[in-house]
């Protein structure tokens, strides 16, 4: 082998390991199948030099598709319409069912961990070259590392569907015990994701913030019912064990790993933005943006709903006592996109089904 060989060979391995690489770091950054497939078709057509990708998914009964990621050197599409899908490649889908091809200008392995999930297709036009066998080699280890890539991402995933799941039936369990327990209006997280677009938090954010709406009370589980239904004032050691109700939240929702980035919102939802809240006396900035919508929105619902404790207000009497409290118990931004969102029709009617 002469100096020139080794040099090719030396630049084809580093290719090689230099996608191994890039698909690593591509799922540990993508926090959904969906975008992750668009992703990797991209990046396919990158790397083999091939005019179009597409990843199959099939769904989980085996015989049916569930999504197609497409990319063609320029448009980038999801497709999970049940009457697009089955107008895919007669072809394709056979590689979806199990059947390697290996062609001149078209290649498709399926994608198997212990059984089958899927399929990943590459083309070529006429007009280009044919692959050869350094086209195939990349495309196999590709094809390898989407494979545990996307079946990591799917087990992920219906982890977290079972769990919201579990979680959605723990609070009507706690809503239909509204004499022992108050849960939030079904408006509530439309309200919070309301102000959050106007602070032009991302998807993700905006997710975290549903589960936060969804867990924060979590704790309340392990607090007595004459605490929580108490009409008279607590007496401190009653209202030491409400001040720990976050830590008991958070504790609650720690071990589970998808749940990491709500553990501060939790925590945090009842620190004031002077600096007088519990549990670390966190100010301003210090306290999560996330957390300073939800003490807002939490504050506004627990006004209108009443509580034991206090009788309940008029939608715009609570919006007087949000307006009063900002910069000392709230963020004074959060307020003031509240009370403008409050003039709108769409926002306002959420307020009002607070109380209702």
């Amino acid at each position: 082998m002469n100096i020139n060989d080794c040099s090719n060979l030396t630049k084809k391995y580093k290719q090689i390991i230099s996608a191994v690489h890039i698909v690593y770091r591509l799922v540990n950054s993508t926090p959904n199948l969906k975008e992750l497939s668009l992703r990797l078709t991209r990046l396919l057509c990158q790397f083999v030099h091939a005019s179009s990708a597409s990843i199959y998914l099939l769904a989980p009964d085996r015989r049916r598709l569930s999504m197609i990621a497409v990319f063609n050197n320029e448009i980038n599409i999801l497709i999970v319409n049940p009457q697009e899908l089955k107008k895919a490649c007669a072809k394709d889908v056979d590689v979806a069912q199990g059947n390697s091809v290996f062609e001149s200008r078209m290649m498709g392995m399926p994608l198997v961990t212990d059984e089958c999930i899927g399929a990943i297709v590459i083309r070529r036009k006429p007009s280009e070259p044919a692959f050869d066998d350094y086209d195939r080699e990349m495309f196999t280890i590709f094809a390898e590392q989407s494979v545990t890539a996307i079946r990591n991402l799917q087990y992920s995933e219906q982890q977290q569907k079972i769990l919201l799941e579990t979680m959605k039936l723990v609070r009507s369990l706690f809503e239909k015990q509204k004499d022992r327990y108050r849960g939030h209006s079904s408006v509530y997280f439309k309200i919070v994701r309301s102000v959050a677009r106007k602070l032009h938090m991302n998807t993700e954010s905006i997710n975290n913030l549903y589960y936060a709406s969804v867990l924060h009370n979590a704790g309340a589980v392990d607090i007595p019912f004459q605490v929580l239904s108490k009409k008279s004032q607590l007496t401190p050691d009653e209202f030491e064990v409400i001040r720990n109700l976050p830590k008991k939240s958070a504790a609650l929702i720690k071990p589970i790993e998808f749940l990491k980035p709500v553990l501060p919102i939790v925590l945090y939802l009842h620190e004031k933005y002077d600096g007088s809240g519990y549990p670390s006396k966190l100010k301003g900035g210090q306290i999560p943006l996330g957390a300073r919508i939800m003490a807002v929105v939490d504050a506004f619902e627990s006004m209108v709903q009443g509580r034991p404790y206090r009788e309940r207000l008029k939608v715009d009497e609570a919006l007087c006592e949000i307006k009063r409290y900002s910069g000392t118990q709230f963020d004074p931004v959060v307020v003031d996109i509240f009370l403008k969102l409050s003039l709108q029709r769409n926002f306002k009617n959420y307020l009002c089904a607070v109380r209702e």
